[in-house]
């Protein structure tokens, strides 16, 4: 493990890349990060008699505090070595950025719950991919001298070049696609009747969600940013021996911790009113609790499903199922970072495409999972051929970013010279160059 002490005046992190980005891989990776994350509610509906609140707060220790540590700490050189030499610049706006997020983070669920998976992820992660896309190199054009964006290239650099223009063309494809996939969705819902619309989505409420949806997808955005402002920690973790594809983990416990702080707070407040706080170490719900859960039933509604008659249901808690579905969710969720900051290494200076590639994966397997649970049953063909149409265009987009970011690898192609080598003459192996205003080597 290399020492930090030679990095004590390390104002300004390089951004070394010692090692050849590989695209395709780094693709693969984003997918990979992508199935986390489309997938992590999933384990959230195995969670019975916990108030949203609770089983939230339990699964994002896992994600944002535990688990981002606890692999920062094992797979990465010196962490707290590399994090006690930033700037409180640094590590400020990171945090900050991650706060941020956290508002996003939080209304990520209720999206879930008032949209589905499928519309719910659509929208929102509309937003998402084109603020966290964009913003970044846009801003680095306007305002070059900002350091959060210092590592990033500018929308100019990169439209000046035909690999910036075919990856930018694939951010265009991946957000067509994710309208595609949302005109889809909003078809879907449109269509259903109210009946299996409840079926599906217990708690289905279109206009609330595109709202909430809209202030999440926003929001969340600002994760790419904390990701930006993080570059120098991910610089200095290089220069502290961390092999490249691990560097981006030193950053996300502080961006995380930001997120935290945010879902901490509300989750705890909702605790408070509702008095759900009383679950984490409860055997037994209360009444008016019981129907409440992970399978997108409500929150804090009537006592309808928790009386039938007089007759009380069970009301005894599974902790030990909760809180492992909760850890598990948790857990889940954070790989999808995980994966994302090794795609992210091997897109070399193109990876501000790498939140586009991100957001098209978990979009693509999140409506994996609304098909496998039955929220477009019901649907017309008009709606599954959308959706199909969303999902193809998506899994264009990611093919067409990587092959732009693949061009950027390529050695530029050397201007060809006729050439000859004067042998007849003392200066025997000189190169002699024939031009147009010296066709004869002999003058040379």
């Amino acid at each position: 493990m290399r020492s930090l002490a030679n990095l004590a005046g390390l104002v300004r992190a390089p951004y070394p890349i010692p090692m050849t980005p590989n695209p395709f891989l780094g693709v693969l990776f984003h997918w990979l990060g992508g199935l986390a994350s489309g997938s992590f509610y999933v384990p959230y509906k195995g969670v019975k008699k916990w108030s949203w609140e609770t089983y939230w707060l339990v699964g994002g220790f896992f994600s944002w505090i535990i688990c981002p540590w606890f692999f920062a700490y094992f797979m990465t050189n010196d962490l707290f070595g590399v994090l006690s030499h930033q700037t409180m610049g640094t590590l400020g706006w990171t945090y900050f950025f991650g706060m941020l997020w956290g508002f996003g983070g939080l209304t990520y669920g209720l999206t879930m719950r008032y949209l589905g998976l499928s519309l719910g992820t659509g929208v929102a992660l509309g937003y998402c991919a084109a603020f966290g896309t964009l913003v970044p190199p846009i801003f680095k054009a306007f305002t070059p001298n900002f350091f959060v964006f210092a590592g990033s290239a500018s929308i100019v650099e990169i439209a000046n070049s035909t690999s910036g223009r075919v990856t930018l063309a694939g951010v265009v494809v991946c957000l067509l696609g994710i309208t595609i996939a949302a005109l889809a969705g909003y078809t879907k819902e449109s269509e259903m009747p109210a009946e299996p619309k409840k079926l599906a989505i217990k708690e289905f409420n279109f206009k609330k969600g595109i709202l909430v949806a809209t202030f999440c997808g926003i929001m969340s955005a600002c994760f790419a940013f904390g990701l930006q402002a993080g570059k120098d920690i991910n610089a200095a973790s290089e220069l502290a021996g961390t092999t490249h594809i691990w560097t981006g983990l030193p950053a996300l416990p502080v961006v995380l911790l930001g997120g935290f702080t945010t879902n901490f707070i509300w989750c705890v407040l909702l605790n408070l009113k509702n008095r759900s706080g009383y679950q984490y170490l409860a055997a037994y719900v209360r009444p008016e609790h019981a129907h409440h859960g992970g399978t997108g039933s409500g929150e804090h509604g009537s006592m309808e499903t928790a009386m039938t008659g007089d007759q009380v249901v069970d009301l005894k808690i599974p902790r030990l199922g909760n809180y492992l579905f909760s850890a598990l969710a948790g857990t889940t969720w954070y790989f999808q970072f995980f994966f994302y900051t090794m795609g992210a290494s091997q897109m070399g200076s193109y990876d501000f495409a790498s939140w586009t590639l991100h957001m098209s994966s978990i979009i693509i397997f999140a409506t994996m999972w609304g098909w496998i649970f039955h929220e477009w049953k019901g649907s017309s063909k008009k709606a599954h051929l959308l959706i199909a149409g969303g999902i193809a265009t998506l899994i264009l987009s990611t093919i067409v970013i990587g092959f732009g970011a693949w061009i950027k690898t390529q050695p530029a192609p050397t201007a060809k010279v006729s050439a000859a080598i004067d042998i007849d003459r003392p200066r025997a192996g000189k190169l002699a160059l024939f031009t147009k205003d010296n066709p004869d080597p002999s003058k040379f």
